[in-house]
């Protein structure tokens, strides 16, 4: 039990990691600032993202609780969730060059995380 609770404060630390750089990155490509450009923030999120995905799927194989299940829809939801947010994220930062647009997808970037939060707190599927 000791292992799981390691690995989740893992899990949620990288993911509130992740939720900085994302915000610090879109709050300087707003700013026109140059920074956005340093190698940091160019290596950091990737690496960040990749503990995410890692953690999540060490978390996968000590709970047994499997996506693409029955007793797992939750966690199905909650993967389409992360992987919107990526997108987004992605989306926000690097192929929008409207400020509305890139402030619209990066909401919707934090939104799906909201929702993936939820999912993995309350384990109850939105679609049913």
């Amino acid at each position: 039990m000791a292992g799981f609770q390691g690995l989740l404060h893992l899990h949620l630390f990288v993911i509130a990691l992740s939720v900085l750089l994302l915000i610090a990155r879109y709050g300087l490509q707003m700013a026109n600032s140059d920074k956005v450009n340093h190698r940091f923030f160019k290596a950091m999120p990737h690496a960040v993202d990749t503990c995410i995905i890692l953690t999540g799927i060490g978390l996968i194989m000590v709970s047994g609780v499997m996506p693409f299940t029955e007793a797992g829809r939750w966690l199905t939801e909650k993967l389409s969730c992360v992987l919107a947010y990526f997108a987004l994220g992605y989306f926000a930062l690097h192929m929008c060059n409207n400020k509305v647009l890139k402030t619209f997808a990066f909401l919707g970037a934090l939104g799906w995380l909201v929702m993936a939060a939820q999912l993995a707190m309350t384990k109850v599927p939105f679609l049913g």
